[in-house]
């Protein structure tokens, strides 16, 4: 590790952003993180976000920035427009679009869209975790990344070929806040443990039915009111459910043949993903989604020349 910074790499969700001070080996001199994301930046403006970010980190003047996730959306601080897919990963980094900030060279990564008329679908940020994923350039993999909308991704020989999204996390929002289930629940949902029966028992069910949940959310709500099930059983029952759901459909839309998928997560999704993987026979490679984005979003960096002495 060497004590020069070279690049600042944001990651700037919806909600939140992460951003590090990244030297010419790509490892992490400062990190900083804030709940101002898009939706804050929208009505504050993205600058002073940065400035205050820059700040944080003791980043040095002129230093480069390279960006990926929601500030490259139409409603971010400048549109970084989609590239199709398929597509190769480096071509995808090296699409970055410069943004009109003065002082530095500031440039966002572009997100990906499936144009297919039956699949239309698009992601942004997630594609700097595929670039950090370190995935072999030769054959296929299939990898997962959970989350408010789940991205389930075909590479192949160092290309996107195709990918799909669950909702499931926002899903799960949605049926403990404004449905019925709610009063089974509680205010509050409890965290879900992997390692509870009552949720690896919903999952088994729904790997089972194909993925189709939806018949079993009412008995939920039965089940606190005719066997006492608790809040906390409640909440894992419907996580089992919906995780479930989702690794059942996607295993039938991508793995006819194939046994192993690449896990892109970290904390509890990686430990509840890995658990219904395990629960549905399939082999798992675990990859720290923290890391694959920052060690993505400097292949990015390395990628559009940004980084002196760092060959592309």
């Amino acid at each position: 590790m060497s004590a020069t910074p070279v690049i600042v790499a944001i990651d700037w969700g919806t909600t939140r952003m992460r951003a590090w001070l990244l030297d010419a080996e790509g490892a992490a001199l400062a990190e900083h993180r804030s709940d101002e994301g898009l939706t804050t930046a929208q009505k504050t403006g993205f600058e002073p976000i940065l400035e205050r970010c820059l700040v944080a980190l003791h980043a040095p003047d002129g230093l480069p920035v390279i960006i990926c996730g929601m500030a490259g959306a139409r409603q971010g601080w400048i549109e970084a427009p989609y590239v199709d897919v398929p597509s190769s990963i480096a071509a995808i980094l090296r699409g970055a679009v410069r943004v009109p900030y003065a002082g530095r060279d500031t440039r966002i990564v572009p997100g990906l869209a499936q144009r297919r008329a039956e699949a239309p679908d698009v992601m942004r940020g997630e594609e700097t975790q595929l670039a950090g994923s370190k995935l072999d350039a030769a054959g296929r993999h299939l990898v997962c990344m959970p989350g408010t909308h789940s991205k389930w991704v075909v590479i192949d020989s160092g290309a996107v070929e195709a990918f799909l999204t669950w909702p499931t996390g926002e899903l799960f929002a949605l049926l403990t806040s404004h449905s019925i289930l709610r009063h089974s629940i509680g205010e509050q949902p409890h965290a879900v443990s992997a390692e509870n029966p009552v949720f690896a028992t919903a999952c088994e069910i729904a790997l089972a039915e194909g993925g189709d949940f939806a018949s079993r959310l009412f008995s939920i709500r039965a089940g606190s009111l005719l066997h006492g099930l608790t809040p906390e059983d409640a909440a894992a029952t419907l996580s089992g459910l919906m995780i479930g759901s989702e690794v059942a459909s996607a295993r039938r839309q991508f793995l006819p043949t194939d046994r192993s998928v690449t896990l892109a997560a970290s904390g509890t999704l990686a430990t509840l993903y890995r658990r219904v993987f395990n629960i549905a026979g399939l082999e798992v490679r675990d990859i720290d989604a923290d890391a694959a984005v920052r060690i993505g979003l400097f292949e990015a960096a390395r990628q559009n020349e940004m980084i002196d002495g760092v060959p592309a």
